[in-house]
């Protein structure tokens, strides 16, 4: 798996161990990388920071405050792992909204870092090349589904578009159970935004959506990372997890053993937006992968790239 590697006996060099923020709409995570040595962990909270953006255009305090919180373990765990050189990207909903100034300067002071806001080409880029370190040569289209922007990724071209879990939520699909005619409108809309994609090559999943989706549909007892690497999810079994989704309510979907509690909110909007992806792409199954631009950025930064 990306990020892995064996240590070799006998060798002394001069070693870079590098810490990466990867500020989503929903989640927040860290990775934390040696040259040496690969990864030394791997950390994910959802916050749900972008929730309400798309209606209001700013971060509201109270998911500012649970971010900060989260950050603020983020910037000792960097120290506690004697990390050298740090960097933090914001995507989508800190992109947007008209506050993100005061964010990023508050979220500079607890990472010890200023987190760049990136386009979503780049966000793009770099998940193609997290996704792509450890697969076989071939053609492939990245699906990164966040909280706010999709973005599908071949070699030569980045299309990002500005639906995701949190945002379709927002718009969409608010009630729990969702009705057949928020499920339909919600298709429809997200269909919409897809119209003219042109996808050439295998499918590959990456990004919270997509993962959770997978341990959903494997039935895992709990989330086992190095299992759901490479599942290669049908058609059927997503269109199945959409029904099946849409007549719970939250607190049923945040039962499920292998979901993280806090994204029951928004895994029916992203599993929306993940049979979306299908009908445009015109396939019958996408390979899942954990590896993404987290690992982009950690290459980068390790010049491994």
């Amino acid at each position: 798996m990306c990020g892995r590697r064996r240590p070799q006996p006998g060798v002394v060099i001069h070693t870079v161990r590098v810490g990466v923020v990867d500020i989503g709409t929903n989640s927040m995570r860290l990775l934390i990388r040696d040259s040496e040595t690969g990864d030394i962990g791997r950390w994910v909270e959802v916050t749900g920071l972008g929730r309400g953006v798309d209606a209001t255009g700013v971060l509201s305090d109270d998911a500012i405050d649970r971010t900060l919180e989260v950050f603020t373990r983020f910037g000792d765990l960097m120290v506690e792992h004697h990390v050298t050189a740090r960097r933090a990207i914001a995507t989508s909903a800190t992109r947007d909204a008209a506050n993100r100034e005061g964010f990023l300067d508050r979220a500079a002071a607890v990472l010890g870092v200023r987190p760049d806001v990136i386009g979503g080409s780049e966000e793009g880029e770099l998940a193609y090349a997290g996704a792509t370190s450890d697969l076989g040569s071939g053609k492939y289209v990245i699906s990164d589904i966040g909280g706010g922007s999709t973005e599908f990724v071949s070699a030569d071209r980045v299309v990002s578009i500005d639906i995701g879990s949190v945002r379709l939520s927002d718009r969409l699909l608010p009630d729990r159970p969702a009705s057949p005619g928020q499920i339909a409108e919600s298709r429809n809309h997200v269909a919409s935004l897809f119209t003219g994609i042109e996808v050439s090559g295998e499918v590959v999943g990456v990004a919270g959506t997509w993962t959770s989706l997978a341990a959903v549909d494997m039935g895992l007892d709990m989330y086992d990372r190095d299992l759901v690497h490479h599942h290669r999810m049908e058609r059927r079994s997503l269109e199945a997890l959409v029904d099946r989704l849409a007549g719970l309510t939250v607190e049923e979907t945040a039962a499920i053993p292998s979901l993280d509690p806090k994204r029951a909110p928004v895994i029916l909007s992203g599993a929306v937006v993940a049979a979306a992806v299908f009908d445009a792409a015109g396939v019958e199954s996408v390979t899942i992968s954990e590896c993404d631009s987290l690992d982009g950025v950690a290459m980068r930064m390790l010049g491994s790239a």
